[in-house]
């Protein structure tokens, strides 16, 4: 375990999200997920919620802050946002909610294959998967000595 790491960022996780590249996409997807299928490198974090994972991810993940959506769900078939896409966008902590967009269920399948990670959660509710856009890392912020 190291300090000042959120402690549900494994080494396995933490090594993947550190190769990714300013705008490589990652998704985190619910239990329900096809992530094996897709082909892209996948980590698996059973028993966490999709949005628990979100918000540990964003602690070492910056969005990226040019155009387009940096948060993509996937469309949900009802009219309102289910209530795990409103956890997700709020762990995601976007700026500009214009920043979020939904894509159809089969077009966000075919973007996920060509993520370059897919984190697998535990999240049993319908609809709880994500796509994040990395952004750029401008400065190291030294939190101090580990304590």
């Amino acid at each position: 375990m190291l300090s000042g790491i959120h402690p549900i960022l494994t080494g396995d996780l933490l090594a993947a999200l550190d190769r990714l590249g300013h705008g490589d996409e990652l998704v985190v997807a619910d239990a329900n997920f096809p992530a094996h299928r897709l082909g892209a490198g996948v980590v698996d974090l059973p028993g966490l919620g999709s949005p628990v994972v979100v918000q540990a991810i964003r602690t070492v993940v910056p969005l990226d802050g040019y155009e387009g959506a940096a948060v993509l769900l996937m469309a949900a078939e009802a009219d309102d946002r289910p209530p795990v896409q409103v956890d997700l966008v709020e762990a995601a902590a976007v700026d500009d909610p214009s920043r979020v967009e939904e894509l159809e269920r089969f077009a966000f399948y075919d973007r996920a294959a060509r993520a370059a990670l897919v984190v697998r959660t535990g999240e049993l509710r319908p609809y709880g998967n994500l796509i994040l856009r990395k952004g750029v890392v401008n400065a190291y912020v030294a939190n101090g000595p580990a304590r």
